[in-house]
């Protein structure tokens, strides 16, 4: 189960990137003026609000996403430890050396 948050932490950090470096904060990147669309970029109007909301989204997906794994990798981790701990109890190992007893 951990396996599959750190699959999508990296898969929302790889957009997020994405998404970050698709904006400009001068207006310059995809919410500026692409060949003379005017703020009008495949259909969608005000693609900055567009980049904007998927920034926020995505930012909060990773965060979420890290809360909750902690929560996995905690617990599975401590069922683990929890049967190391056990098995080491269950199976007692003597390693005292035998008594040495005077000959008489």
């Amino acid at each position: 189960m951990a396996i599959l948050f750190v699959i999508l932490i990296v898969l929302a950090c790889v957009f997020l990137s994405f998404v970050i470096l698709v904006q400009n904060p001068k207006g310059g990147g995809l919410a500026g003026n692409v060949a003379g669309f005017s703020n009008q970029f495949m259909g969608v109007k005000q693609t900055t609000d567009v980049l904007e909301k998927s920034t926020w989204v995505l930012a909060i997906a990773v965060a979420l996403l890290s809360l909750f794994s902690a929560f996995f990798v905690h617990s599975s981790a401590a069922v683990q430890v929890r049967d190391t701990k056990v098995n080491a109890t269950s199976a007692p190992v003597n390693n005292q050396p035998a008594p040495v007893t005077s000959p008489k």
